[in-house]
């Protein structure tokens, strides 16, 4: 899969319209998180506030490194090993990704287009096959299917 300088373009510009939100971007991105699969909640042992600065500090790292890939995919690699050290499973990824999207849906509200849905789905599914090839080696993303069920 890969990214356009279109989708790429538009995932940059709505992410600088979630800056100035990014804290209310976060608590309705965790709140969905929770929502989503509240077994991820114990995972989060810190202040929700702080975390959330965090996740937002992490997806600019990401969304700026989409201009360089070669830079981003090891600092995608670290943070994926990380995440195995919190107890993160591989089927966590695709909550977050739910969550995200809603979190951006609702923050960006009519900015949130049917392409700059479909961007931002290509743009995560890159991080998430990064991330999961990373932190577990059999990891294959054309055959990988999460069993969990979600809560919607």
């Amino acid at each position: 899969m890969s990214l356009t300088p279109t989708q790429k373009q538009l995932v940059q510009v709505t992410f600088q319209k979630v800056v100035p939100i990014a804290t209310t971007a976060a608590d309705i991105f965790y709140t969905k998180l929770f929502e989503y699969d509240p077994s991820l909640k114990p995972l989060f042992k810190g202040d929700m506030t702080t975390q959330g600065d965090m996740l937002m500090t992490t997806l600019g790292v990401a969304v700026k490194g989409l201009d360089n890939l070669d830079t981003l995919v090891p600092v995608l690699e670290g943070i994926a090993t990380k995440h195995l050290e919190y107890g993160v499973k591989i089927d966590d990824y695709t909550p977050v990704g739910n969550a995200l999207l809603y979190a951006l849906s609702v923050g960006l509200e009519d900015d949130f287009t049917p392409e700059v849905k479909q961007a931002w789905v290509t743009v995560y599914k890159i991080i998430a096959d990064v991330m999961r090839s990373a932190a577990y080696p059999d990891y294959d993303s054309g055959s990988y299917q999460n069993k969990k069920q979600y809560n919607h």
